[in-house]
């Protein structure tokens, strides 16, 4: 496995539940724990992928969020209770808590950056002397090993650009703020409280309409940050520790692998359009990338590429549609003003958010004839 973040920590863990006695040899060019530029957020889907790997308390030791508020681009509200609540972990907790998992299960920890990437006969060898049967690879946006296997990233136009940073909030806060924005649209500013009187801040938007400003790519981010916070609730203390990051968003994903590697999570621009989220697919990803390489180990990217079919495909195609639809801010302005109406829509707009929901077409009914009364 090659990235030791959520997806790659998954595989790992996967690989030695299915198989105990397989030797397993998680890769990462950073020492953890370390930080990770990220929104934090851990929705229940990925809980319950976390208790498909056999850790079911991982995150029993912070607080949940059980509210979410939605500010539509129009000015479109809804607050509610989420379904099942969520939780805000910082990455330099949740990663390096995924690592050390893996390494009680008898993972191989080791700090190492690829460099080469060879498949002779049955096996692939990395940088000339580590061999395996199959690779994960699990690097990020970035992906050096896909870019080894020559697969292309994401194209600009599928790919988003966002600044994290942390700021101090009250104790008891305990919603997850997201405000859309009209200017740069698709573009929105998030307020997450980790629940010890922190929480995470960023504003993010698409890295093509970040480049049309002709503007420093720090000054946009951090200037629109630093005017939204007064929306995002009672933030107490300038944002400290910002750091920017490119999501791979998966309606330019690529193919996910060749041969024997398989890519997963945001190297295999497994990012949801719509909110960008991407934990819960990386820890799905690295789990069935695991399940292939230990299942089907004479073509494991088939198996994987079935795997995936079967837990995301009409998720996927879900997302791009609405990916679409969602570049008219109207259509947004709808869904947010039904679902403050409709508990049903709320929900489901976290299940397509957040997870692998789809949308039935009763309730796509519902959004698309608000979505034409606004516009009369």
């Amino acid at each position: 496995m090659v990235g030791a973040g959520p997806a790659g920590s998954a595989a790992a863990l996967r690989a030695r539940q299915l198989d105990p006695g397989c030797r397993v040899l998680l890769l990462d060019r950073a020492a953890f724990p370390r930080d990770k530029a990220c929104g934090d957020g851990i929705a229940a889907h990925a809980r319950q992928e976390l208790a498909l790997l056999g850790l079911p308390g991982l995150l029993d030791d912070h607080r949940p969020t059980p509210r979410l508020s939605v500010t539509s681009p129009g000015g479109a509200h809804v607050s509610a209770v989420v379904a099942r609540p969520n939780h805000v972990v910082p990455r330099r907790v949740f990663d390096n808590r995924l690592v050390e998992a893996a390494r009680a299960r008898g993972v191989e920890v080791r700090r190492h950056r690829v460099r080469t990437l060879t498949t002779l006969g049955g096996h692939v060898v990395i940088d000339g002397h580590l061999v395996a049967r199959a690779v994960v690879a699990a690097d990020g946006a970035n992906s050096a090993v896909r870019r080894l296997i020559g697969v292309p990233p994401s194209p600009d136009r599928h790919t988003a650009i966002a600044v994290r940073g942390y700021a101090d909030v009250p104790p008891d806060d305990d919603e997850q703020v997201i405000v859309m924005q009209s200017e740069g649209w698709p573009a929105y500013a998030w307020s997450f409280p980790v629940g010890d009187g922190t929480a995470n801040v960023g504003y993010g938007l698409l890295l093509p309409t970040l480049r049309q400003t002709g503007r420093p790519g720090r000054e946009i981010l951090h200037g629109r940050l630093a005017r939204l916070l007064p929306l995002l609730g009672e933030i107490r203390s300038p944002v400290r520790d910002l750091r920017a990051h490119h999501l791979p968003l998966s309606s330019g994903r690529p193919v996910p692998g060749a041969g024997r590697v398989l890519l997963a999570g945001d190297a295999a621009s497994l990012v949801n359009p719509l909110t960008g989220e991407g934990i819960y697919y990386a820890l799905l990803s690295g789990r069935l990338a695991a399940e292939a390489a230990i299942g089907s180990p004479d073509d494991p990217l088939r198996a994987y590429r079935r795997g995936l079919r079967g837990a995301l495909g009409r998720h996927l195609r879900t997302t791009d549609v609405l990916a679409l639809a969602a570049r008219s801010p109207g259509f947004i302005d709808a869904a947010i003003t039904v679902a403050a109406h409709r508990t049903e829509v709320f929900d489901l707009l976290v299940d397509v958010g957040l997870g692998a929901g789809t949308v039935p077409p009763r309730l796509a009914a519902a959004v698309a004839l608000r979505w034409l009364k606004n516009l009369t």
